[in-house]
């Protein structure tokens, strides 16, 4: 209870309208709220009062002119309230560009049409690089001498991809073999609270292969589609991103450390379409390299995980090393999404490009289409995002850091309200 001596923390007030405004949104927008653990009755307040599109961008209006109007932490914080002046900074920084996404996102709702670029840069702070067809071609050129035989690329990579196809009945050991090599890496260099866990269901009908949804209370549900085949090294990938160090572990520092030690109720709402997703996708795609070493993954996929998916596993380099060239490719789903969303092809030319330059099978370019119809812009998060989170943690730890300084930076990134914009 406040008394006429407790000081009160005016970015506080403006947090738990912020949180309000975003539960707001999501009554127009399923997507929007990926994760809420704060005041169950604030849920339920939105619920009830189904603020209109035009009431929602007016009150956040208002709130963006408050924010700016917050101009210094308080002199006397509460214990874990107020925390180091760079952090406030940060902390003020972030619900400034947190709220013109939101608002963004709201015009978009009402009817406002974006380009990819225009949309991304509003969204996320951030726009990708273009990258034309001549870019693509010389590593598909690349590809075609690694893969020679007959029929097309396309149809020699997928010939090629089947021999490492994890057996249906075998998916659930591999990947809790893979989850449990992720968390043993990632405890050993980040502490994390005793109560922390996840469960992971297998689920059908999405447009993703993967998805984290965060609970609170340390708590995650991981869910791993399998409408499609599920190759050896998407264990590894899923176990990371979704689990060690990506998704699950970035929102239990962030409740661990901004939530409940800082009193920091913005971070108990996490809104997708926001600069926050650049974080959250770049760290959990980085976070794989952080926890293996592509030397330790090898060795780990070579003695473990392709024995027991009942691979080949005098392949393991073989597989991995044309999985480099064709990461190469990621940027070909960005450029799909742009041309796609700023309506230079239509539908099926979008499915076509991810076949010729990313060299998706057709139903796995169905479904990115599907994703890219759902999400849009969000593509930029994984590749672009994991990029910039790359650069940025190099240059802190240092090229050719140890292992724990790279860890603790990067358990650094995951606690932090840094924005995609900062990390340049």
């Amino acid at each position: 209870m406040l008394t006429a001596q407790t000081p009160v923390d005016p970015m506080r007030r403006v947090a738990e309208r912020y949180v309000k405004l975003v539960l707001a949104v999501g009554q127009h927008d399923a997507d929007y709220v990926d994760a809420f653990y704060g005041p169950a009755e604030w849920r339920k307040a939105a619920e009830a009062e189904k603020l209109t599109l035009a009431v929602i961008d007016q009150q956040a209006e208002a709130l963006e002119k408050d924010l700016l109007a917050v101009t210094a932490q308080p002199a006397s914080p509460k214990p874990g309230e107020g925390g180091d002046a760079e952090l406030w900074t940060l902390r003020r920084q972030y619900l400034t560009r947190q709220m013109s996404a939101l608002r963004a996102r709201v015009s978009m709702l009402q009817g406002k049409r974006l380009t990819f670029d225009e949309e991304s840069r509003a969204l996320y702070d951030a726009v990708a690089p273009t990258q034309t067809e001549a870019e693509f071609e010389a590593v598909l050129k690349q590809l075609e001498a690694r893969l020679p035989g007959d029929g097309t690329l396309l149809e020699r990579y997928d010939r090629f991809k089947q021999a490492f196809v994890i057996p249906t009945a075998k998916v659930d050991r591999v990947f809790r073999e893979a989850i449990r090599a992720c968390r043993d890496r990632t405890m050993a260099h980040v502490e994390l609270p005793v109560e922390e866990r996840f469960t992971v269901e297998y689920v059908t009908g999405k447009s993703w292969s993967g998805y984290n949804w965060y609970q609170g209370g340390y708590k995650s549900l991981i869910q791993v589609n399998t409408d499609l085949p599920i190759y050896i090294d998407r264990a590894i990938d899923l176990a990371c991103h979704e689990g060690y160090p990506g998704h699950h572990v970035y929102n239990v520092l962030l409740e661990k450390n901004l939530v409940r030690d800082r009193g920091w109720i913005e971070y108990t709402v996490y809104p997708l379409f926001s600069p926050q997703s650049l974080i959250a996708e770049g760290t959990a795609n980085y976070g794989i390299e952080v926890a293996l070493s592509p030397a330790e993954r090898i060795t780990f996929e070579k003695d473990v995980l392709f024995p027991l998916a009942g691979l080949d596993a005098k392949r393991v380099q073989e597989y991995y090393d044309v999985l480099a060239l064709v990461d190469r490719l990621s940027y070909a789903g960005n450029e799909a999404a742009r041309r796609y969303i700023d309506g230079t092809i239509d539908r099926a030319g979008a499915a076509a490009w991810l076949e010729k330059y990313a060299l998706y099978t057709a139903p796995r370019a169905e479904q990115r289409v599907k994703f890219i119809d759902q999400y849009r812009s969000y593509v930029i998060n994984y590749n672009l995002g994991k990029d910039l989170i790359r650069a940025y943690l190099t240059r802190q730890a240092g090229r050719g850091a140890s292992l724990p300084k790279q860890w603790a930076e990067f358990a650094a990134l995951l606690s932090s309200p840094r924005l995609p914009s900062g990390l340049k």
